[in-house]
């Protein structure tokens, strides 16, 4: 197989979409520096915060949110999703496009619909469980579809053949030696080298119960030793914590670099979004997972797994209290081995090379 000479890459509207085309993108790039990489966006997605400045072509096309069921009529009758795709494809007829990789989200839809008029290869990338709906539209189009765990086949019957390749990671994420980064990590946001971290962070959007509940577990938490660095979320309301602890307890509103983050923790407190299982249990990192509870509970399914592996622990967001986590964070991240023997077994489930392998995945499917 030659080398691809231009990739269209479609995905946006949340960091679940966009940071692993973000990590494919990079992938492309080092394999092979002169591969011309455009990635479709729409005007109001946080693509346009995160591709650009990562010095990758973003195109805008109009993209339109879609019914929560899909079948064929949706296609052939709103105008409006042909003029996306009509928009679609223009870019990919101007950039000469080998292939449409898609990570999901509205914009999606119009990429994958130009690039099967053009009888295109599409393949595509899916986290979830079920399948978000534009993938799931797109896989009307594409036998290639891709996957980043294990029990995704298993446990949606439309994804029953695609390939597990797991989640393209960034570089940063996906080579970090955590033990040899921690003392830089934990000086950088002005934690004690000598006392146990808890690293708390709800995904980007941040979670308001978590917060809640450890702003109310700070002072039990300080009295132990346990040290906190806590991403509250950049559109949540600040929650207020206890002053004079003996012990930092650092807050911030966002954080771009969390690998510093996952460098500086002995354990983790978040949610279960697919990029956050994906890149701690890549890392080796034991994590406290809280699934978002107003879904349709894919991020329990995320979780499980690790969960299961025993890479982790798993509560309800309801169960989340104060005196939960007192009584569960304290003796667990006091205790090294058990952390250790956690860390080991989301290593072991988890894995690092899901951008090659994705890339191997494509060059298959341009082959044919």
């Amino acid at each position: 197989m030659g080398p691809l000479r231009s990739v269209v890459l479609a995905g946006g509207g949340t960091g679940g979409h966009i940071y692993p085309l973000l990590a494919f993108a990079d992938c492309l790039r080092r394999h092979d520096p002169g591969v011309r990489i455009t990635c479709l966006g729409t005007p109001k997605g946080l693509e346009n915060e995160l591709i650009p400045p990562q010095g990758y072509d973003l195109r805008q096309i109009p993209a339109y949110q879609l019914p929560r069921s899909v079948n064929m009529n949706l296609v052939k009758t709103p105008g409006r999703m042909w003029t996306a795709a009509r928009a679609a494809g223009k870019v990919i007829d101007e950039v000469r496009a080998d292939v449409v990789v898609g990570f999901g989200g509205y914009v999606s839809v119009p990429a994958y619909l130009a690039a099967w008029r053009r009888e295109l290869p599409i393949v595509i990338h899916e986290v979830n469980v079920p399948p978000g709906v534009a993938n799931r539209l797109g896989m009307k189009f594409t036998k290639h579809v891709a996957v980043g765990f294990p029990h995704q086949p298993a446990q949606a019957e439309s994804l029953r053949d695609a390939r597990v390749v797991g989640v393209p990671l960034r570089q940063r994420i996906a080579g970090l030696d955590r033990a040899a980064l921690r003392n830089a990590a934990r000086a950088h946001f002005g934690l004690r080298p000598d006392l146990p971290v808890l690293f708390v962070a709800g995904g980007s959007q941040g979670a308001r119960s978590i917060n809640l509940a450890v702003a109310g577990a700070a002072k039990e938490l300080a009295r132990h030793g346990v040290q906190v660095l806590h991403v509250m979320g950049a559109r949540n309301e600040p929650v207020p914590i206890p002053t004079d602890l003996p012990v930092p307890y650092v807050t911030l509103p966002y954080l771009s670099e969390m690998e510093l983050g996952y460098a500086a923790a002995d354990l983790m407190l978040g949610r279960g979004g697919a990029m956050t299982c994906a890149e701690v249990a890549a890392i080796g990192l034991p994590a406290i997972y809280v699934p978002y509870p107003h879904s349709n509970q894919e991020q329990k399914r995320n979780a499980l797994p690790v969960v299961e592996a025993g890479g982790g622990l798993l509560v309800d967001d309801a169960e989340l209290t104060p005196d939960w986590l007192e009584r569960t964070v304290i003796p667990l991240i006091r205790d090294p081995h058990r952390l250790a023997a956690m860390g080991a077994a989301a290593a072991g489930y988890g894995r690092r090379d899901g951008d090659e392998a994705l890339l191997d995945f494509v060059y298959e499917a341009v082959a044919r």
